[in-house]
């Protein structure tokens, strides 16, 4: 049955995507950003800066955060634009082909709780949409029946996630230039400005920093996943700069901003974000788009994953590992508590990430010049990127020391201005020397 219906499946793989076959420009691909950002994920971000910073410094902090942030998820778009591989395949090149399935197994697992959390929220609009039409309330059920349609959207594979996105992004900037407007009449904007610190998530401005820039690396395991489809290097980087930074602002301004005005207005605090701009009149309306972008979001997740899995096992049919991951999807999203612990979800995908990139992106722009051998890298014992038995140790040892930094200065001794930057630049340095100098001095040829 399962072949039969296969045929109308995607048929993605690892292979490099062909000139011909790449089928985003700059609209596409702002759009593609842009859509996947707009998310109430990034909304409930920004509700967790207000009110325990003043406004303007969070604006100010998520501007910074973004346009930096996003940097290193661009240089792994151009490293996908140019190859025409998927992020976990030119993993190889830094990490081997063995020990790069090291952080395919670290990207399938955080993309699968990407997931639960995604439709979760997915179901939570659906239920609050259905009930205040109907009257019908079952989150679960609804819960259930936003993960079935993700996995269906997904095993139809890129093409399908890049059309739909575009309507996400739509309707995402509709709602939000809506709620500004609408919020606007009811407020006035001079007392968001001037309403006083108040702590409540116990962030400061180096966490809020921190979680900007990890919200930003959460994306880079995807960048090139999606970005090999895009037509120039230049539609590369500037599309996904532009729509990320955008979204990013508008995401986490508009929950900045309904959070510092139901503050302000007494309104309880929820992490569904449905209810409280129902407080606004927004109740609806609000709940079937975020249903949408949240949908959008989560294909994106279970798409990926999916790569990540056939990095592990590139024989396996990419249906096959859509399917499975779609299922453990649906039945993760039924853990209780999942959204209690979403910002220290975002800090720890910062410590896991950054170093992770920080080792791939300093491998090929500044050991490998910006140019892999495509050819090496998709071979069964990986060529000149084989190593030391299919594992590169300067790697893993730069990898080790990053992650152990930003672990410290994440959770035991907090820097003031986080931790994030300095740990990709203190990484990606650590691994160039050790690279050239000390465990591998040269590539090896095949």
């Amino acid at each position: 049955m399962f072949k039969n219906l296969a045929q109308y499946f995607g048929q993605d793989g690892l292979a490099p995507t062909a000139s011909e076959h790449r089928s985003l420009g700059l609209s596409g691909t702002t759009a593609l950003w842009l859509g996947a950002n707009v998310v109430v994920t990034t909304i409930l971000t920004g509700m967790l800066l207000v009110p325990d910073l003043p406004f303007l410094q969070a604006m100010l902090i998520v501007l910074v955060g973004s346009a930096v942030g996003i940097l290193p998820l661009v240089l792994v778009g151009l490293m996908g634009q140019r190859s025409g591989l998927t992020t976990m395949v030119l993993a190889r090149g830094s990490y081997g082909p063995r020990g790069a399935k090291l952080p395919s197994l670290v990207n399938l697992l955080t993309l699968l709780a990407w997931s639960w959390i995604q439709a979760l929220l997915a179901g939570m609009s659906l239920n609050y949409a259905v009930e205040h039409i109907t009257g019908y309330s079952n989150l679960p059920l609804f819960t259930i029946l936003c993960e079935t349609l993700v996995l269906m959207i997904a095993l139809r594979g890129h093409l399908g996630i890049e059309r739909v996105e575009r309507w996400a992004a739509i309707g995402m900037l509709i709602l939000a230039g809506a709620v500004f407007y609408v919020m606007g009449q009811k407020f006035e904007f001079s007392s968001l400005l001037s309403m006083p610190v108040e702590p409540r998530n116990e962030i400061s401005p180096g966490i809020a920093f921190d979680i900007v820039i990890a919200t930003a690396f959460s994306w880079i395991p995807l960048a090139a996943d999606y970005n090999r489809n895009c037509r120039t290097q230049g539609v590369a980087a500037v599309g996904t700069w532009v729509g990320y930074v955008a979204a990013t602002l508008l995401a986490m301004g508009l929950g900045a901003t309904v959070s510092g005005f139901s503050v302000l207005g007494g309104m309880e605090q929820t992490y569904d974000p449905a209810v409280l701009l129902a407080g606004f009149g927004f109740g609806l309306p609000a709940a079937i788009v975020v249903f949408l972008s949240v949908m959008t979001t989560n294909v994106m997740c279970v798409y990926s994953a999916s790569m990540s899995y056939l990095n592990i096992s590139p024989k396996t049919a990419f249906w096959k590992p859509a399917l499975c991951i779609g299922v453990l999807s649906i039945l993760g999203s039924q853990i209780p508590g999942i959204l209690d612990n979403f910002q220290s979800f975002l800090l720890i995908i910062g410590s896991v990430f950054i170093p992770a990139f920080a080792v791939l992106i300093a491998d090929y722009y500044l050991i490998h010049r910006g140019q892999y051998d495509v050819a090496d890298l998709l071979s069964e014992d990986g060529g000149r990127y084989r190593y030391l038995g299919g594992f590169n140790p300067a790697a893993f040892a730069a990898y080790g020391l990053g992650a152990v930094l930003a672990y410290y200065w994440g959770w035991v001794e907090p820097l003031p201005f986080g931790a994030s930057l300095p740990v990709f630049l203190i990484t990606a340095a650590s691994y160039a020397v050790l690279r050239r100098w000390v465990l591998v001095p040269r590539a090896q040829l095949a």
